[in-house]
């Protein structure tokens, strides 16, 4: 038991949004039962460290952060140190070794005993192995049946603007690509019922979202486990028929592999779903794909991103490769680096491959060099750069749609802001000059200029009370006439 009451905590959310999304519930499972939260570290009685365990370099700024919270607590700033997240599912045994001076490991299964493990009461549940154990033992035992842990994300406390929020429709994945470790670490697929993810979309809005980010290993197959029918179609319409509230409504983690022309129908046909898709493809030749187990051909991918553009006018696709995975030839990644620059994302990451333990890629012996892994990663970033750059310098003068998200400089009267073609923390974005503002405020405005990949925004000049009549009544006739 801590030396005394535990009063105020303070937590680190590290990784991607499905792990921020699990930070904002145990905050607010922590402020429910009384806590204080803070966002200094050093006016924290407990830290929560939320690790992110799915890379080796997040490991890394894992262990640095926790080793930071621990140098606290010796120094006598805070009382408990809590671990929580991917990192303690995958390498709890490491971890306890490496750095000494954690109080309590929370894995992603214990994610409710959170209260306990900053409180200091005892819980034999809160080993995290045990979770992750039965879990898989009812999987076997029941695979016909929906085995859920944990899946209710509502009474969040949230960390991102009010204006938007991640809204996770499933957890885990079965798709079991050679190169993954989520599968080992996030279990199975399991998509939460339809109701509860409409509960927590109202909650998320009455709460002032107006933008939701669908989010889960892979959105795509929604439904496919519980015997949900209309699938992630089904879930877009119910979606976009009852938040009158919620303006804009954003697909992330799409897997190529499933996608269906009804989901294509669907997201041009929906009012509130983006014409904006984010579907990592990996890669894109067929040795690579079938070795990364990705269940889909370039053949395919052409297809289905040609109907993406053909159906859905004016769609922004967003899509992230892996560089030098074991075995790539150089002909190999040339043929990635031609895709990209014939296809022209409108959005693009490269992540240099990353070997990963308990992984079938990770078991192989050719592994590439740590430079040429680098070098192709910059080479096809150089690649889309140049493809970025021009298509920003071409939407100058045009006009588009805009969510405000913060002030930048109120001297100069600038606003950060995002178009629909522009994600949150992931994409670039729109620098605004205008004044009177408000976050989560929606404007058409006019694109001045662009700055790399950013574009330069105002708002559209009035037009004068002479020129409206002229455009109400046509053009006066000619003096005399």
């Amino acid at each position: 038991m801590p030396a005394k009451p535990i009063e105020t905590v303070a937590l680190v959310s590290l990784g991607c949004p499905k792990n921020l999304v699990d930070s904002e519930r145990m905050l607010g499972l922590l402020a429910e039962d009384g806590l204080a939260v803070t966002g200094d570290l050093a006016c924290a009685d407990a830290i929560v460290i939320n690790t992110c365990g799915f890379l080796e370099a997040s490991k890394i700024e894992s262990i640095k952060e926790i080793r930071d919270a621990v140098r606290l607590k010796e120094q006598g700033v805070c009382q408990r140190v809590i671990v929580a997240g991917c990192l303690v599912q995958r390498h709890k045994t490491q971890l306890i070794a490496e750095v000494p001076g954690i109080d309590r490991l929370v894995g992603v299964f214990d994610r409710e005993h959170v209260v306990a493990a900053v409180r200091g009461k005892a819980n034999a549940d809160t080993e995290h192995g045990h979770f992750l154990g039965k879990y898989h033992q009812l999987s076997r035992k029941n695979s016909d049946k929906n085995v859920r842990i944990f899946e209710d994300d509502r009474s969040r406390f949230r960390l991102t603007p009010r204006h938007f929020a991640y809204l996770r429709v499933s957890e885990g994945c079965n798709q079991g690509c050679t190169f993954c470790t989520i599968p080992s670490i996030r279990g199975p697929m399991r998509s939460k019922p339809i109701d509860q993810i409409m509960a927590e979309a109202r909650e998320l809005a009455a709460d002032g979202a107006v933008e939701l980010n669908l989010i889960g290993q892979d959105t795509t197959s929604y439904g496919t486990d519980i015997s949900y029918v209309p699938g992630l179609s089904g879930l877009l319409a119910e979606l976009d028929k009852n938040l009158p509230d919620v303006h804009w409504l954003r697909l992330m983690y799409a897997y190529p592999s499933c996608f269906t022309d009804a989901m294509i129908r669907t997201i041009a046909s929906c009012e509130r779903v983006l014409p904006y898709i984010d579907m990592p493809l990996q890669h894109v030749n067929d040795e690579i794909l079938a070795r990364m187990h990705r269940r889909v051909t370039r053949k395919e991918i052409e297809i289905l991103l040609g109907k993406l553009r053909d159906w859905i006018p004016g769609i922004t696709i967003r899509t992230t490769f892996i560089a030098g995975s074991p075995g790539e030839t150089q002909a190999q990644h040339e043929e990635l680096v031609r895709f990209v620059k014939e296809f022209g994302f409108d959005m693009m990451g490269v992540f240099p491959y990353s070997r990963e333990d308990g992984t079938a890629m990770g078991r192989r012996e050719d592994q590439l060099a740590d430079n040429v892994k680098q070098a192709r990663v910059e080479e096809l970033m150089l690649a889309q750069q140049e493809i970025a750059f021009a298509k920003a310098r071409s939407m100058c003068g045009k006009t588009i749609t805009v969510m405000v998200e913060r002030p930048t400089d109120v001297a100069k009267r600038t606003w950060l802001a995002r178009g629909k073609h522009q994600a949150p923390d992931i994409d670039s974005s729109t620098t605004l000059n205008a004044a009177g503002l408000h976050p989560g405020q929606i404007l058409d405005v006019r694109v001045t200029d662009c700055d790399g990949y950013d574009l330069i925004a105002e708002m559209p000049r009035k037009k004068s009370r002479s020129l409206a009549v002229i455009m109400s009544y046509g053009t006066p006739p000619a003096v005399g006439g």
